[in-house]
C-alpha cells in the first residue's frame, strides 16, 4: 500500500496536505492532492464529487500518499509526479519508506 504518516495515522490532519495517487481500475493513475485522504477516496468511488476522470474508472484504490506541511508544496510535489514516465511513478509508488 502507499505511504501514511505515522502508519496510517493522520497526524497534524487538520495542517497536512497530502499528495495521493490512485490505481484506476483500467490500469491508468490519477494523482492529486487532499486534507483527507480517506474522505477524497470516498468521493472518487462514490459520489459525484469525485473527479470525472475517476468516475468513468471505478473502482479505484489508494495506492500512495505523501504528506507536506504546506498546500504550495503539495502543489508541486504533484506536478513533479505528473511529469513523471510511467516507470518512473512506478519507482516512486513502490520505493521504501524514508526514514
Amino acid at each position: 500500500m502507499g505511504r501514511e504518516n505515522d502508519g496510517g495515522v493522520r497526524v497534524g490532519f487538520l495542517h497536512m496536505w497530502y499528495l495521493y495517487v490512485l490505481l484506476c481500475a483500467d490500469g491508468s493513475y490519477y494523482t492529486g492532492i487532499t486534507k483527507d485522504t480517506k474522505r477524497r477516496l470516498h468521493e472518487h468511488n462514490k459520489t459525484k464529487r469525485g473527479a470525472k476522470y475517476t468516475r468513468a474508472r471505478r473502482p479505484v484504490q489508494l495506492i500512495y500518499v505523501e504528506g507536506f506541511s504546506l498546500h504550495g508544496e503539495a502543489l508541486r510535489a504533484e506536478r513533479k509526479f505528473k511529469s513523471l514516465t510511467r516507470k518512473q511513478k512506478e519507482e516512486t509508488i513502490n520505493a521504501p519508506l524514508r526514514q
